[in-house]
């Protein structure tokens, strides 16, 4: 899968980076002149104690929030504001900390919903659904079930999502977010409330999707088994500081991370 717009960025370049980005609600913090960058075709994790700003710092990233400070460079292209649509068209996906899916709507339905962005056919042939609109849809629906097969949930692609155990929702979510054939895919806590079978699944489909579509993924993860295992690189935030950066081995023996998970630091 490819996503479209901006140049083709060669595989160990920068895909996306932030500099000195800032963001306050009020008063508080949330992110303070932070910088990193993401490598193309990497696992990237950001990690950090609760109230860190991990989570603020994917909202920026994808246009949720915009900074008030900083700037935000994907593919040679630099702005000061990301604007969700820009982010959507340009190949960046995401997943949520809570399951955010259509839950009166089957497995398949929520993930053709991703698809959303790849179909052109007029709002008339749509409603005929005949023509252009009707071969968009037969294209479109073969690559939702690549996905479904992909993502090993046939049996359940028939149900409606809120009838679905949580881990599986977890996994429709995933497939949604594929079905935009994200350049970069961003997840949130994709294994948080997940038992250890679940937690071992969903990691290895995260390894699958970065490996058998050449997906950059940046990931949000309080395991730190799961974040040493998966992680190519790690970026570690405190309080909206950033207090670490490297692969992570050099994480896990940085002093100011240890402090920061034992509550020393502050």
């Amino acid at each position: 899968m490819r996503a479209a717009g901006g140049p083709d960025v060669a595989v160990g370049d920068v895909l996306l980076s932030v500099e000195n980005v800032s963001l306050s609600f009020g008063g508080v913090k949330a992110v303070s002149d932070v910088s990193f960058d993401i490598r193309k075709g990497e696992i990237r994790a950001i990690i950090g104690p609760n109230g860190a700003g991990k989570t603020s710092m994917l909202n920026v990233i994808n246009g949720f929030y915009q900074p008030q400070k900083g700037r935000i460079t994907f593919k040679g292209q630099t702005r000061s504001k990301m604007r969700p649509h820009d982010a959507a068209y340009g190949g960046i996906a995401r997943t949520f900390q809570n399951v955010a899916l259509f839950r009166g709507m089957t497995a398949l339905d929520n993930i053709m919903a991703g698809r959303t962005l790849k179909m052109h056919a007029s709002f008339f042939w749509q409603l005929l659904r005949y023509g252009p609109a009707l071969r968009e849809e037969v294209e479109n629906r073969e690559r939702v079930e690549e996905i479904i097969d992909f993502l090993k949930i046939q049996e359940i692609r028939r149900v409606p999502v809120g009838r679905l155990p949580y881990g599986l929702q977890k996994r429709v979510e995933l497939g949604r977010a594929l079905a935009m054939e994200p350049e970069l895919l961003l997840l949130d806590e994709p294994m948080a409330g997940m038992n250890l079978e679940e937690k071992e699944d969903m990691s290895r489909f995260v390894l699958d999707v970065n490996d058998h579509y050449g997906t950059t993924i940046a990931l949000i993860e309080h395991d730190m088994g799961v974040v040493m295992d998966l992680s190519d690189r790690v970026v570690v935030l405190d309080h909206g500081n950033k207090i670490a950066d490297g692969t992570p081995d050099e994480v896990k023996r940085n002093q100011a991370v240890i402090d920061a998970y034992l509550g020393v630091a502050h």
